[in-house]
C-alpha cells in the first residue's frame, strides 16, 4: 500500500518506518526542512533504540523517503496519516493548529479518494470537526478514521511491530477494510483489531494514559505514607502486586511521571471534563500529586542537608523522563535541577542520551559529564532520577571513595537500603525503610 505520513516526530517516524518495514511504500512529511534534511543524510532527529537501523534499512531499499512537499506526497497514496503535534495549550486543552492547518493544506490538493487516519492524540470530536472542515474546502471523496497510538517512549518498535490491540475508529466498510489490509502483518498472534465510532477511539486514549498515570499517582502517594509510617513501599508494593486485579505494572514508586504523553493528556481530559460540566475529581487529583511528587526528591535531599545547601556539589544520574529515551519533555529530572539551582548548588548531571537536551535548556549552569563516574568528582552526595539500567549495579566502592561524603538519594528504589547500609552509605529512598 502507498502511505504518507505527515509529521516525523516521535509518533510519525516510528509510525511511517514499521509501516515501510512491512512492505508498504511509504513518504514521510514535514515542514521542518532541517528534520528532513538530518532524515536524508541517514541520521534521526530523535532517540529511540532499533529504529536508526530500521530507517536506514527501508531508505536503501527505496521503501522509505521524507520530503517538505505535502501536495507531492499525498498525490498517488492510499492513505495519509496526520501524525502532527498536538501541544498543551495555557488552559490545559490541546493546541490543534497545527492539524487544522495540515487538513486545509490537504483539502486544497486532494484529487481522487483519501482515507485520511488521525494518529495525533486530539480531544473527542476532532475526527468530526476535521471532517466537517475538509468537507467545507473540497468536493473531492475523502474520509477520516480515528487510530490513537500507545506507543512507549523505549520500545515504540515492538510497541508497533506487536501490539496487543489496534483501535480504529471508522464510518464506513471501506475504511475498515483498508485499515484492517494495513494492520494484518501486526496481528498474526491474534490480538484484536478493535472498530468503534470515532468518539470512542479519541476517548480511548485519553482514558488509557489517564489509567495509567493514576496509578503512578496512587503509588507514589502511598510511597509518602511509608515514609511517615515506618514501612516500606516495595513489601507494600509486592504485597499487593500478586493479586490479580491489581498487578505490578505502573506501581513502582518513583519522582513522578513526566514526557510527552502522562502530562498532557491527563490535562487534556480535565480540560474537556470542564468544557462539559462533568466532574473529573479523580483526574485533578492524579495531576496534583504528581506536581507534588516531583519535589519530593529535592526535599528529601533539603532535609539531609537542613536546607544549608549552598555550596554543595550533587552528582545526578539520569535526565530523560524514563531510560531508553532522549526526551526530557516534563522530566522530574528539570523540577530537582530548578530546585538545586535555585539553593545554590552546583550539579554534575550524567545521561546515556538526554545530555544534548539539558545542555540546550541549562546552558552553562551545569557540569556535563558523558562517564557516570565523572560526574561523582568532588560531589557531596548521588542523587539518581532515572532507572537506566547501566546504573543498577554501579562499584559501590569507588562511589563511595569518589564521594566526599557516601549519600545516595535514590528517586527509583533500585538500589537495596541494608547493602548499602553495610557499605557504609546513608540512603535515602522513596517510600523505603533506609
Amino acid at each position: 500500500m502507498r502511505l504518507a505520513v505527515i509529521g516525523t516526530g516521535y509518533v510519525g517516524l516510528v509510525t511511517g518506518t514499521c509501516f515501510a518495514e512491512t512492505g508498504n511504500q511509504v513518504i514521510g512529511v514535514d515542514n521542518n526542512p532541517k528534520k528532513i534534511e538530518i532524515l536524508d543524510s541517514g541520521k534521526l532527529p530523535i532517540y529511540e533504540p532499533g529504529l536508526l537501523e530500521m530507517v536506514q534499512r527501508n531508505r536503501k531499499e527505496g521503501r522509505l523517503t521524507f520530503t517538505t512537499n505535502l501536495a507531492q506526497a499525498i498525490e498517488n497514496v492510499d492513505v495519509v496519516y496526520l501524525c502532527v503535534g498536538t501541544p498543551q495549550g495555557d488552559d490545559g486543552s490541546a493546541d490543534l493548529s497545527a492539524l487544522w492547518a495540515v487538513g486545509d493544506a490537504i483539502a486544497d490538493q486532494l484529487k481522487g479518494y483519501k482515507l485520511l487516519v488521525i494518529k495525533s492524540t486530539v480531544p473527542v470530536g476532532t475526527n468530526k470537526k476535521l471532517t466537517e472542515r475538509i468537507a467545507a474546502r473540497t468536493s473531492q471523496p475523502f474520509e477520516v478514521a480515528s487510530n490513537p497510538e500507545f506507543l512507549k517512549e523505549g520500545a515504540a518498535i515492538d510497541d508497533f511491530m506487536k501490539p496487543d490491540r489496534v483501535v480504529v475508529g471508522i464510518r464506513s466498510e471501506k475504511a475498515q477494510k483498508l485499515l484492517n489490509e494495513l494492520y494484518a502483518p501486526f496481528l498474526r498472534t491474534e490480538h484484536p483489531f478493535l472498530v468503534m465510532p470515532p468518539e470512542s477511539a479519541e476517548m480511548t486514549k485519553y482514558v488509557a494514559n489517564a489509567m495509567l498515570a493514576t496509578k503512578i499517582s496512587f503509588i507514589n502517594e502511598m510511597a509518602g505514607l511509608c515514609d511517615k509510617m515506618g514501612a516500606d513501599i516495595n513489601d507494600v508494593r509486592r504485597g499487593i502486586g500478586h493479586d490479580g486485579r491489581i498487578g505490578f505494572q505502573f506501581l513502582h514508586p518513583g519522582p513522578g511521571y513526566g514526557g510527552s504523553c502522562f502530562p498532557k493528556d491527563v490535562n487534556a481530559l480535565i480540560a474537556m471534563a470542564r468544557e462539559k460540566q462533568v466532574s473529573s475529581r479523580l483526574i485533578e487529583a492524579v495531576d496534583l500529586v504528581n506536581d507534588q511528587q516531583k519535589k519530593v526528591l529535592p526535599g528529601k535531599i533539603k532535609q539531609h542537608y537542613a536546607n544549608q545547601l549552598s555550596g554543595l556539589t550533587l552528582a545526578v544520574w539520569g535526565l530523560a523522563f524514563k531510560p531508553r529515551t532522549d526526551d526530557i519533555r516534563e522530566s522530574p529530572s528539570l523540577t530537582l535541577i530548578d530546585s538545586m539551582l535555585e539553593a545554590g548548588v552546583k550539579l554534575r548531571v550524567h545521561d546515556p542520551e538526554a545530555l544534548a537536551n539539558v545542555r540546550e535548556e541549562y546552558g552553562d549552569k551545569l557540569i556535563y559529564c558523558d562517564r557516570r563516574y565523572d560526574a561523582l568528582q568532588d560531589a557531596n552526595a548521588l542523587v539518581i532520577v532515572t532507572e537506566w539500567q547501566e546504573f543498577r549495579t554501579p562499584d559501590f566502592l569507588l562511589i563511595k571513595e569518589m564521594l566526599k561524603k557516601p549519600v545516595i538519594f535514590d528517586g527509583r528504589n533500585i538500589y537495596d537500603p541494608p547493602a548499602l547500609k553495610q557499605l557504609g552509605f546513608t540512603y535515602y529512598g522513596i517510600g523505603r525503610r533506609s
